[in-house]
């Protein structure tokens, strides 16, 4: 029996390190690896992927240092150390559950508490509303109106700059419902109804989009050392509070690269439709020619592909099975999935979770930006969990530059 994706069998082990296997078993032996028995045998031994890619990424940079540090910021080796998610190559987990099975079988409450104490059960009380609402124009972005919201929460409340775990989970908890409330115009929450309820009836999306609402926000939550959450450590690690931590993350996930590119895909989405409506017919076939017109023209084709799932996006396949399982009759969703199957021909990447969230806002109606909002809603307990850990160091975050301007010149 083959060894799970986080695990690695003797023979590819010791490939990845280009080492005999005696070598590898003295790896073990000094602790540099764990082992552990492979289901279904007696003998053999399967071997942690992550010690063993974290053994090459050493001998890489000690090997050449300079070029191991250039690129350790871009998609490169981990620089900080984080025990609430893990990606293998093909799923997700947080604190070693499979994201896709928590999505379907607990609330945000539960994935919360998994991620800011690392077991479930743990509940933060009542949100306290906030006693003056800030004064905004009408038009202003959901992302201003939240960072508003908070600042004004950050200043009545006295437990702030209490940075102990439990404080920074309770005022996350504020956070995560005045988050929802900026969402939906602000109203004030009942104890008895959760975020992903309180979206789904302001948003009229009914029970079956309450459940699609509440598996986006939980595969939300977290994705490691994304730029939001590493801005969030960032600003957690000089001992600001958790509210500046959250309004600092929402500035980097705003960006067009990151939770702003769920926008563009919806864009994108809208015109295609409208260009390939008149062909009801062969709509697989327009389509089809409407995507390499694109591409001849040198535009890109959002929504698709992620660096670091060689399978495709485990959280954009979960979230289009649930679209298919609950909206089966959608046109919308008919849409979605001839212009999936559209892409497979052109793009030849899996869809992944920007184009999943236009999906979903498509399939439910939901309001504009949506995909923005529930992003930033989900993303908000991870962004916490992080600060929990980057205060539990104690230490700062301060890179060094690596300098190529001009040589120094004397006085």
């Amino acid at each position: 029996m083959r060894p799970s994706p986080l695990w690695l069998d003797a023979t590819e082990a010791a490939a990845k390190l280009g080492v005999s296997r005696a070598t590898l078993y003295a790896y073990v032996s000094r602790g540099l690896i764990r082992s552990q028995p492979l289901p279904g045998s007696s003998r053999a031994r399967s071997y942690a992927r992550d010690d063993v890619e974290r053994l090459l990424r050493r001998a890489e940079a000690r090997r050449d240092p300079a070029q191991a540090a250039a690129h350790a910021l871009e998609w490169g080796v981990p620089v900080l150390e984080s025990a609430i998610t893990f990606i293998d190559g093909r799923s997700l987990y947080y604190r070693g559950h499979d994201v896709v099975v928590l999505s379907r079988t607990r609330s945000v409450a539960d994935v919360a508490s998994l991620i800011w104490t690392g077991e479930f059960g743990q509940r933060f009380g009542t949100p306290k509303a906030i006693a003056v609402q800030p004064s905004l124009p009408r038009d202003a972005s959901f992302v201003a109106k939240a960072q508003a919201l908070l600042a004004a929460a950050a200043s009545d409340d006295p437990g702030a700059v209490d940075l102990r775990a439990s404080s920074v989970a309770h005022a996350g908890w504020r956070m995560l419902h005045l988050l929802t409330g900026a969402a939906i115009g602000w109203p004030g929450g009942r104890p008895n109804v959760t975020i992903d309820e309180r979206l789904a009836r302001a948003w009229r999306a009914g029970p079956d989009g309450a459940g699609i609402i509440r598996a986006v926000l939980i595969l939300c939550a977290d994705h490691e050392l994304n730029v939001s959450s590493f801005t969030a450590r960032c600003v957690a690690s000089a001992g600001s509070t958790p509210y500046a931590v959250v309004i600092a993350g929402l500035s980097a996930l705003e960006g067009f690269r990151h939770g702003g590119a769920g926008a563009r895909v919806e864009a994108m989405l809208d015109a295609i439709q409208q260009e390939v409506a008149p062909e009801r017919r062969g709509r697989q076939l327009a389509l089809r020619r409407t995507l390499e017109a694109r591409m001849r023209r040198g535009e890109s084709i959002g929504g698709f592909g992620h660096p670091l799932y060689s399978d495709g996006d485990p959280r954009a396949r979960a979230l289009l099975e649930l679209l298919q399982q609950h909206y089966s009759g959608s046109d919308e969703l008919r849409f979605v999935n001839a212009f999936v199957q559209a892409a497979a021909s052109v793009v030849r990447e899996p869809p992944n979770l920007d184009f999943a969230l236009a999906a979903v806002s498509r399939v439910l109606r939901l309001p504009a930006n949506a995909p923005l909002m529930l992003f930033a809603i989900g993303r908000t307990v991870g962004w916490i969990g992080q600060a929990i850990e980057q205060y539990a160091t104690g230490q700062l975050i301060r890179p060094r530059a690596r300098y190529v301007g001009p040589a120094p010149t004397s006085a």
